[in-house]
C-alpha cells in the first residue's frame, strides 16, 4: 500500500511547471465540484428505485460516493481524511446552493468540460501526460494534492 507521500511524489512528477500548477489549483477543485454537482443531479427517486430503499440521510448520490471515497482518504491518514471531508462538505453545500439558483446539471457539465480543457492545456504546457492515465486513483489524489499545496 502506497503512503500519502508516495502518492504525492508520483503526482508531482507531472506537475513541476508553475503554469500547470496554477491551472491545477483552479481546475482540480472545479472538476471535483462539478462531479459532486453531477452526482447531486441524479434524482433521488433513482436511489429509491435502484437500491429499493429510502433514507432521508442519503439524499443524493454525492453523499453515497463521498462515503466511499472517504475511506480512500482515511487509509492515507486521519488528517487527510478530515481535510477532504471538509472539502467534500463544501462542494456539497456549494452545489446545493448553486442548484437552488441555476440548473445544476447543465452548470456542472459546463464546469466539468471547461475545467478538463484547462487541465489538458496545463499538461500540454508541462509536456507530460496527466497522472491518472497511469493510475485512476490519481483522480482522488489530485484534490488532496491541491488542498495540501494551498494549505502551506
Amino acid at each position: 500500500m502506497k503512503s500519502a507521500q508516495d502518492w504525492f511524489d508520483d503526482y508531482a512528477v507531472s506537475h513541476q511547471n508553475h503554469t500547470n500548477q496554477i491551472i491545477h489549483y483552479i481546475c482540480v477543485p472545479a472538476i471535483f465540484f462539478s462531479v459532486i454537482g453531477l452526482l447531486m443531479s441524479i434524482p433521488t427517486t433513482f436511489i429509491e428505485e435502484t437500491l429499493g430503499l429510502y433514507n432521508p440521510l442519503i439524499e443524493n448520490w454525492a453523499v453515497v460516493v463521498a462515503i466511499f471515497i472517504s475511506f480512500f482518504y482515511l487509509r492515507l491518514g486521519f488528517w487527510y481524511f478530515l481535510q477532504m471531508l471538509f472539502f467534500i462538505l463544501l462542494a456539497i453545500i456549494g452545489n446545493y446552493w448553486l442548484g437552488n439558483n441555476v440548473n445544476l446539471l447543465y452548470t456542472s457539465i459546463g464546469i466539468f468540460i471547461v475545467a478538463w480543457i484547462g487541465q489538458f492545456y496545463g499538461h500540454k504546457v508541462e509536456g507530460k501526460k496527466p497522472s491518472f492515465i497511469k493510475d485512476l486513483q490519481f483522480l482522488l489524489i489530485g484534490p488532496l494534492w491541491v488542498v495540501k499545496k494551498l494549505g502551506k
